[in-house]
């Protein structure tokens, strides 16, 4: 290899890959840095985000998820090899195995610096059933299309979803807009565990409304099949329930398994762990983002995996301009979320009741309700929020609300003043946007704030 000439290889052809790739790419020329990337699956830089939407039909063509096509990235001189999967990482050899998926070639690529970007695999928990025609995982576009054409050809209309996180609750919106009867079942107290069980009973509450039926503390022992070998129900200890597809939301894993063999460094949730400029730990010349990696909570110091898509373009953004010359950190999440069910959105920023507990902090919680407009004004919507802030000192710590139209982006003002460090009665002053088609004269954010002021004088007084 040319000593003025650098080869990165990229394992992973989504968000954080390409990311790095389109970066890097743009502070080093070909003649600079050569790229090679390899895909597995037949798709590049797509929103595995907006699958649930199309699904649903409010998204109308699969390819209005993709970002960047294959082509459009071989345009830019990088050399991305679809269909193409990574075997091994030979860290002494400085070199990859790859196998191409149609020929079955196999062959060995070296670097000069490395990019792991493999992501993660949705959980397939090992119930008897589970692999028969009419049960589906929703992780990429290929998953995607192959249950709408089960949708397409399913005569029957009930449909059960395994989960109720935010696939679990984004897939049983999609499914009540096909038009099928939908039971979601869940083995926690109530959906949305991501939330305290208190906002998580809104939660469930609105989706009850909504014609779903919620079954909460309730673990899937096995799933039933026809006599054509079909998805016929599924089976948990007191009940079944009727079904012609299934969808499992029971959540992801990091998809370390080919860094694990080559003795990369694993933290406790399976995912790589990697330095402030996602570089590998203890390797100067691989560096790790998207799915694959644990990050850093900046609201309780340790380590989480947090499968996002705007965490893995940020990751692949940082990479990039590390491999390509230039300098850039990540320095955690405050571990923001929105999602939505029908017309109910959900949104939550920093630590929850028992995170805080777990991180050892004292702290105080107040629940508010408010509206997203003006009372008087046309279409104002209820919305519950939880604030979390701690004691004595009265730093914000948390917010999770439940609320209809214009309350889930609420969610930012929150974020900003976790990342900012500020306290609850810093909060109240905020300068915020206001007119009755937007928010009250004082936003349900600052009354949760004024409200969590109150009781943190009162508790140290």
């Amino acid at each position: 290899m040319s000593s003025t000439r650098e080869r990165l290889v990229i394992i992973g052809g989504d968000a954080a890959g390409m990311s790095a790739a389109s970066q890097a790419r743009r502070l080093k020329g070909p003649d600079e840095l050569e790229i090679v990337a390899f895909e597995r699956g037949g798709f590049t830089s797509y929103s595995a985000c907006g699958i649930p939407y199309w699904v649903g039909g409010s998204v109308g063509d699969r390819d209005d998820l993709v970002a960047r096509t294959p082509e459009e990235h071989r345009e830019r001189a990088i050399d991305l090899r679809m269909r193409t999967e990574a075997r091994r990482i030979d860290v002494e050899g400085r070199r990859v195995l790859a196998r191409d998926l149609e020929s079955g070639e196999e062959y060995w690529t070296t670097y000069d610096k490395l990019v792991v970007a493999t992501g993660a695999r949705p959980l397939r928990p090992p119930l008897p059933g589970v692999d028969a025609p009419g049960v589906h995982g929703v992780q990429t576009l290929g998953d995607g299309q192959t249950l709408i054409d089960t949708l397409t050809r399913t005569e029957g209309r009930r449909a059960v979803v395994v989960g109720a996180g935010y696939i679990g609750v984004e897939m049983a919106e999609a499914l009540i807009q096909r038009g099928y009867d939908v039971t979601v079942v869940n083995r926690g107290k109530e959906p949305m565990s991501t939330l305290d069980p208190d906002m998580g009973r809104l939660v469930h509450e609105a989706m009850t409304g909504m014609g779903i039926e919620m079954v909460n503390d309730a673990e899937v022992t096995k799933i039933l099949t026809g006599e054509d070998g079909r998805v016929a129900a599924v089976a948990t200890e007191d009940a079944e329930y009727p079904a012609d597809v299934v969808i499992l939301g029971v959540g992801v894993r990091p998809e370390t398994e080919l860094a694990r063999a080559a003795g990369l460094p694993l933290g406790e949730h399976g995912g790589l762990l990697t330095d402030l400029a996602m570089r590998v730990r203890g390797h100067e010349d691989i560096w790790a983002g998207g799915d694959c990696v644990e990050v850093l909570d900046l609201m309780s110091g340790r380590e989480r995996h947090i499968a996002l898509g705007t965490h893995a373009n940020k990751h692949g953004q940082v990479i990039g301009s590390n491999v390509g010359g230039s300098y850039a950190t990540f320095p955690g999440v405050v571990g923001t979320a929105v999602s939505k069910v029908c017309d109910l959105e959900i949104a939550r920023t920093g630590l929850r009741e028992k995170d805080a507990l777990a991180a050892g902090l004292r702290f105080v919680a107040v629940t508010i309700e408010s509206t997203s407009r003006a009372g008087y004004y046309p279409g104002a919507a209820l919305m519950t929020v939880k604030m979390l802030a701690e004691r004595r000192t009265g730093r914000l710590l948390g917010v999770q609300i439940v609320g209809r139209e214009g309350a889930g982006k609420r969610v930012d003002v929150a974020a900003v003043a976790l990342t900012a460090g500020m306290t609850v009665e810093q909060m109240t002053a905020l300068d915020l946007g206001y007119a009755p088609p937007f928010s009250p004269v004082w936003d349900p954010i600052l009354v949760a704030a004024r409200k969590a002021v109150a009781a943190v004088r009162a508790d140290t007084a």
